[in-house]
């Protein structure tokens, strides 16, 4: 399969990536697999794809964990090494294209003080816009890992 077809499978299609990258074979290794699984793990257990309820959830908690996917990414990357190319593929562009630019625009806004209501439910919103994607990224992390897929199960 190629990498397109991968990205089209789980609907992950709009990222700015160049075509030979998107032309290459997509052939997981053991360590791909390993490390799709310790992410997946991460990211069903995450409000990057539980609901923010309103009267329990926090903004800034919210943010908070949808940011230490960096570090973890980062950590699993260096654990499983160069070995986890296809993974490392996924991910990096993940982080780079759909997390860094909502992570980069509320930790900025946060700094400068407690958000206002208006704000806050504009932080919800589009917090549920990123959800989408990442709920997309957590599946296709779930085929890769070669597991069942439960982001389908209530939080």
């Amino acid at each position: 399969m190629q990498f397109r077809h991968l990205l089209d499978q789980f609907d992950l299609n709009s990222f700015k990536i160049t075509s030979p990258f998107l032309e290459m074979e997509w052939i997981p290794t053991v360590e791909d697999r390993s490390a799709a699984w310790e992410l997946y793990v991460e990211m069903i257990t995450r409000i990057t794809t539980q609901p923010l309820l309103l009267a329990r959830g926090m903004e800034q908690t919210a943010l908070a964990s949808i940011y230490q996917l960096f570090p973890l990414t980062r950590g699993i990357l260096k654990t499983h090494g160069r070995y986890c190319i296809n993974f490392t593929k996924v991910a990096v562009v993940v982080l780079n294209q759909v997390v860094r630019p909502f992570t980069s625009k509320w930790r900025a806004r946060m700094n400068a003080g407690p958000l206002d209501q208006g704000t806050a439910d504009d932080f919800r919103a589009e917090l549920v816009q990123l959800q989408g994607k990442l709920l997309n990224y957590t599946r296709l992390l779930a085929d890769l890992a070669g597991v069942e897929d439960l982001t389908a199960l209530e939080g």
